[in-house]
């Protein structure tokens, strides 16, 4: 396990076989030959998103690496035989980023979320990681931007010297986002959502008991009901269907080449 070439296929998207120390370990590597690349935390929303959006699925299988964000992923890489997956949440691993970049001395830039957000959360990352070099932050428009506008954005993005680019644009504008930039930002792009809002302190995260219970959604669904009800009471039931007779055909498949097996061995 652990490796970011080895992948397993979710309804379409190939999700990662890695760990937090692995996939900062390529990150790493990633930055220091400044390879232009991406990287996604997947959660069931964005899974279904690639499912139902072929366009938006390509752009995940080309990225560098897709971490099992979202527990019903981890779960499922589980079922499907791959017995010691761990979750590679989003949140987490941008702290766990954050810590090996000050050791390494890559500095690192913030683009979404509001000014007052990226404020608070670079206050945080500074307080919490006090050899972090931040290189820069910018908070777009909340619209689709004009041609000029984003080639602005990465201009002062790559003026910055930005080793990695946080991306806090929410599914599936910062995935977008960051193909565009493919081959233009000499930089490791990596989509981190909500965790800008998370550790600015503006929005609560779920205890930890109920994110291993794989509860986190109910949580989030209380505090933002008119955003998220959709996404988890239809996505997520539509993932449980879909997900459910991927599962059954990855099993029954599995018996009738045992079957098989069997059969020309005797």
């Amino acid at each position: 396990m652990g490796d970011h070439n080895r992948s397993i296929d979710i309804l379409g998207t190939k999700v990662c076989l890695i760990t937090y120390q692995t996939t900062c370990d390529r990150i790493q590597t990633l930055a220091q030959s400044k390879q232009s690349s991406y990287i996604i935390a997947a959660n069931v929303h964005v899974v279904m998103t690639a499912y139902w959006h072929e366009q938006y699925r390509n752009i995940l299988n080309q990225a560098a690496i897709v971490t099992p964000d979202g527990m019903p992923l981890v779960v499922g890489m589980r079922w499907l035989g791959v017995k010691h997956q761990s979750r590679v949440y989003g949140p987490d691993l941008m702290l766990a980023w954050c810590g090996r970049a000050a050791t390494a001395d890559l500095s690192i830039y913030l683009y979404g979320g509001t000014p007052q957000t990226l404020q608070k959360l670079s206050n945080k990352l500074q307080a919490t990681f006090p050899n972090l070099k931040i290189a820069g932050t910018h908070s777009p428009p909340f619209r689709a931007l004009t041609l000029a506008e984003e080639e602005a954005d990465i201009e002062r993005i790559k003026q910055s010297g930005a080793a990695v680019v946080f991306v806090g644009l929410g599914c599936p504008k910062q995935e977008e986002w960051m193909h565009r930039q493919m081959g233009k930002l000499d930089a490791v792009m990596i989509g981190v959502g909500a965790a800008f809002r998370f550790h600015s302190g503006e929005v609560s995260q779920a205890p930890r008991w109920m994110m291993k219970a794989g509860l986190e959604w109910c949580f989030r669904l209380v505090q933002e009901p008119r955003r998220l009800w959709r996404r988890y009471l239809v996505t997520n039931v539509a993932f449980v269907f879909l997900f459910s007779r991927q599962l059954l055909q990855h099993h029954v498949g599995r018996y009738l080449r045992r079957h098989r097996t069997q059969k020309s061995q005797t």
